[in-house]
């Protein structure tokens, strides 16, 4: 909810891009899942009817995988950047286990997320960024109905789950590890 009402008042106040970003996490403060945070504010946005005003940016270290993207565009998001892979690119590099640059290296993984987004549109014959983005062509799996009623609107769901206390103490205790 304070999410929802930051992004509110920054969009009273003539912001057009908000960024949502993970990189204070600390012992004492765990990040909302950066799908949840994003997903939620884009519905949330589109409640308030002030959607169309902003871009939803993400700086996060969770998406890793084509298919972390996929979702995070799918679900609203208009930019990400996984800085915590950029990161470990550049650790790779100083260490000399990749053979290219580090410029290079995420010129190739860019490209790579990039065509395997391509691909898993193709796959549902939609030709543009625009009819996948936020067009949520995807079903829940594990989540409790009413988590995605209100951060999820409108995404099948046939088996229930995980609701905001469950995700809450699995973000907890990834924290703990991390700390």
């Amino acid at each position: 909810e304070t999410l929802f009402e930051a992004a509110d008042i920054a969009i009273e106040n003539g912001y057009n891009i908000i960024i949502l970003s993970d990189k204070g996490a600390n012992k004492d403060k765990a990040p909302i899942p950066a799908l949840l945070a994003a997903s939620g504010l884009h519905h949330h946005l589109i409640r308030q009817g002030t959607r169309m005003k902003v871009s939803i940016v993400l700086e996060t270290g969770e998406p890793r995988e084509v298919h972390h993207f996929a979702c995070l565009v799918g679900y609203g998001v208009n930019g990400i950047n996984p800085y915590l892979v950029y990161n470990e690119i550049e650790h790779l590099e100083e260490l000399k286990m990749i053979s290219y640059p580090y410029d290079e290296a995420v010129k190739r993984y860019n490209n790579a997320v990039t065509n395997g987004i391509v691909k898993i549109m193709s796959k549902m014959g939609i030709s543009t960024i625009a009819s996948y983005q936020g067009a949520q062509i995807f079903e829940a799996l594990g989540i409790r109905e009413s988590v995605v009623e209100k951060y999820f609107t409108g995404t099948a769901t046939r088996i229930g789950g995980l609701g905001l206390e469950e995700i809450e103490k699995e973000v907890m205790m990834r924290m703990k590890n991390a700390f």
